[in-house]
């Protein structure tokens, strides 16, 4: 990547943030797999180059947003099939291939829903950062950009397209994750309570009771409980979002 600095510079960064050795990781989650991924991750190229406008246009009509953004499709370090970011001064969306494959989200619908869910993220920071609000980190604030770039998904595309149910080991997901939403309210409360890890209801290399990613679900449920009293923007520019997310997950597990 030397001549692309700037998305090799933001991937050691983000191991470096997260207190992770990048070489290792590649060295044994990215390399290995290249040659043996190398047809998915060609379908999943050609797929990207045929819908990332589409999707977008799709998106500008829905929310009436109009911004410049870049999609960069590359393969990289293992920091996600879809990473809502900047690039060379603008927003951007760096789609990881690498990721993509191993999930197998190389479905043309799939492929939508990333799509559709990394612009729900360009949308949130568009509306917060035009009334002058940033975004905090913790649990909370993860669980409150994740459920609304799921619900955004769902509004792009014009159904529930849940993209990560059409990759590998996913058959089940969504009624597992429907008929134990209490339980998985209750165990995210827990392990924030107890400063336990939360990174299992996201991430793609760990899993919460054998399920990978439950938090986009368990996100987007809190979500939709706010769209009873609040229009989709007003949840973008939401304040004291950790009390307020907290309430209604407390809310859920009842």
């Amino acid at each position: 990547m030397a001549t692309w600095s700037e998305l090799l510079s933001k991937q050691v960064k983000a191991y470096a943030e997260e207190n992770t050795e990048w070489k290792q990781v590649a060295g044994e989650r990215i390399l290995p797999f290249l040659n043996s991924r190398l047809p998915a991750m060609n379908t999943a190229h050609e797929h990207l180059i045929r819908y990332c406008e589409p999707v977008y246009l799709a998106a500008e009509k829905i929310f009436d947003i109009n911004f410049p953004a870049t999609f960069v499709i590359y393969v990289g370090l293992g920091l996600g099939a879809g990473w809502a970011t900047s690039y060379l001064g603008r927003p951007a969306i760096l789609f990881g291939l690498e990721n993509i494959a191993e999930e197998g989200w190389t479905k043309p619908a799939a492929v939508e829903g990333l799509i559709a869910h990394e612009i729900g993220h360009l949308i949130h920071n568009h509306w917060r950062e035009k009334v002058g609000k940033d975004f905090a980190s913790g649990p909370w604030w993860q669980l409150y950009t994740e459920g609304f770039a799921q619900r955004c998904e769902h509004l792009v595309l014009g159904r529930e397209s849940w993209h990560m149910t059409l990759g590998a080991g996913y058959q089940d997901w969504l009624p597992w994750c429907r008929q134990h939403s209490k339980w998985l309210a209750a165990e995210f409360l827990r392990r924030v309570k107890t400063n336990g890890d939360i990174r299992p209801f996201f991430g793609s290399w760990q899993e919460v009771y054998g399920r990978k990613q439950t938090g986009y679900f368990l996100g987007h449920e809190l979500i939709k409980l706010l769209e009873r009293h609040f229009t989709i923007v007003e949840i973008a520019r939401m304040d004291d979002v950790e009390n307020k997310i907290m309430q209604l997950a407390t809310e859920l597990t009842s």
